[in-house]
């Protein structure tokens, strides 16, 4: 396990290196997490089966030029800095209480809030995500909500016009979302243009908005834009952000909670 996690991690810094420089180079990689050149080689070969890069002599380019867009399976992205997404899923959980209705976006984050809810009861909950309904659906006290929409595989979630007609008719005390890409002077990003409608739709139905996002995705920006900074009232995160994106939530008048 600790190894897949490991693996898992690397590739998803190599990508974060393609969208920042454009290119990656296999000597440079096997010195920086001290692997073997065929480790590298490896993972280059299966980023580039996934379509998120291309390999070229000596390393990679990135498919266009200002961004990687990047959604990895929902396993992989379990594996990811799992310890603390559940630190932020317990930390955010706590702050629902009975008889509320509350949004959940997809995400793996949003996955570790929905396992904390167990001593809640009448909760309303909306969500997109499929594994999401499906450890909701344990809890007989709680009225679980899905909207129709197309099923995006590797994420396990709905998206798309019925999905945005539909979450339109609702309206919620805090909708929590996960993000792929915050950038605290930008705004919030995900890799997948309609997910980003979708969370939009959720934003304006939302009375209070919570991103719960581990630090490694701050100072990123993902293809599809979702909305800038000032429309999110609470942050909660680990301790590895930044000093300087923490002030500049804090400057906005933005909660940030860290675990």
């Amino acid at each position: 396990m600790k190894e897949s996690r490991t693996t898992v991690t690397r590739r998803a810094k190599i990508l974060d290196y393609l969208e920042k420089d454009g290119q990656v180079f296999v000597e440079k990689l096997s010195t920086d997490f001290q692997v073997s050149l065929v480790t590298i080689r490896n993972d280059l070969l299966v980023l580039e089966k996934q379509k998120l890069l291309i390999r070229a002599r000596g390393g990679a380019i990135r498919l266009k030029p200002g961004y990687v867009s990047i959604e990895l399976p929902l396993p992989d992205k379990e594996k990811e800095n799992f310890k603390q997404k559940q630190a932020i899923g317990k930390r955010a959980a706590e702050m629902i209480c009975n008889d509320q209705t509350i949004i959940f976006d997809s995400g793996t984050t949003t996955t570790e809030i929905s396992r904390n809810l167990s001593k809640l009861k009448n909760l309303t909950i909306i969500t997109n995500a499929l594994n999401i309904a499906s450890i909701l659906s344990d809890n007989y006290s709680f009225n679980v909500f899905v909207p129709g929409g197309s099923l995006r595989n590797k994420s396990k979630a709905l998206s798309g016009a019925i999905a945005e007609d539909s979450i339109r008719n609702f309206y919620c005390d805090i909708l929590f979302l996960g993000v792929d890409g915050f950038d605290t002077t930008y705004g919030i990003t995900t890799p997948n243009v309609e997910e980003a409608r979708l969370n939009q739709i959720m934003i304006k139905i939302a009375k209070k908005v919570v991103v719960v996002t581990d630090s490694s995705k701050f100072n990123r920006r993902r293809f599809a834009f979702i909305a800038p900074v000032n429309a999110i009232h609470t942050v909660i995160t680990d301790n590895g952000i930044s000093s300087l994106d923490a002030k500049n939530l804090e400057d906005l008048g933005i909660e940030l909670l860290i675990v």
